[in-house]
């Protein structure tokens, strides 16, 4: 099988951690990197990787996860935010770009941003998933187990952890080592999840 199939394959959300095994640095930022070349509209990279680490920032993280104990025993924690002004980094994004295109290319986004805030969450909160996604992707190729979450406090975490008003949390991510299998999940025929040419109501 080719290696990207396996490690889609093997892919499962784990809420169950080895307590107190760290993950190497260089494997973690690792990780990063990888998710860090995701795709993203107009390349603006809306994402950002907040990450929890220590003890005693994993213990101010749990009571607003809900008290989900696999907050506490993972290796990291890695919040998700999504840049609501990404249109802000185009000009550096596009610094290299032929003058020509670089003009269009930046009136495109200051037009499109220019209707304010609904857009730029929209775009935040899908742009981010993306490099969240990668960033479980990169984390199994590289042995390590992750659970996406998004039930946590969305507003008690932003004065928490300092995030600034620009950037919306969209998701958390665990990472870590599991102990034991993942519990399995069985997922729909492709057949019913694929239309051809028009929307047919296949439930």
């Amino acid at each position: 099988m080719n290696e990207i199939f396996k490690v889609m394959e093997e892919r499962s959300a784990v809420r169950l951690y080895q307590k107190d095994k760290e993950i190497p640095n260089e494997t973690l930022y690792k990780i990063l990197e990888m998710a860090g070349k995701a795709p993203s509209a107009w390349n603006l990279q809306h994402w950002r990787f907040l990450v929890v680490t220590a003890k005693e920032q994993k213990e101010k993280l749990f009571p607003i996860a809900y008290n989900q104990k696999h907050v506490l025993d993972a290796s990291a924690v890695v919040i998700i935010l999504g840049d609501t002004e990404a249109d802000k980094v185009a000009p550096e994004v596009f610094e290299k770009a032929p003058e020509e295109a670089r003009k269009m290319l930046l009136n495109n986004i200051n037009s499109a941003y220019s209707q304010g805030r609904p857009l730029g969450e929209k775009e935040a909160l899908k742009n981010a998933s993306l490099g969240a996604m990668q960033l479980m992707l990169a984390a199994k190729a590289l042995g390590i187990d992750s659970c996406p979450m998004s039930g946590f406090d969305h507003e008690a975490i932003i004065p928490a952890f300092g995030i600034p008003e620009r950037f919306i949390p969209v998701m958390m991510i665990t990472l870590g080592y599991a102990d034991g299998p993942a519990k399995p999940t069985d997922r729909f025929d492709i057949k019913r999840l694929v239309m051809h040419e028009k929307f047919e109501d296949n439930f």
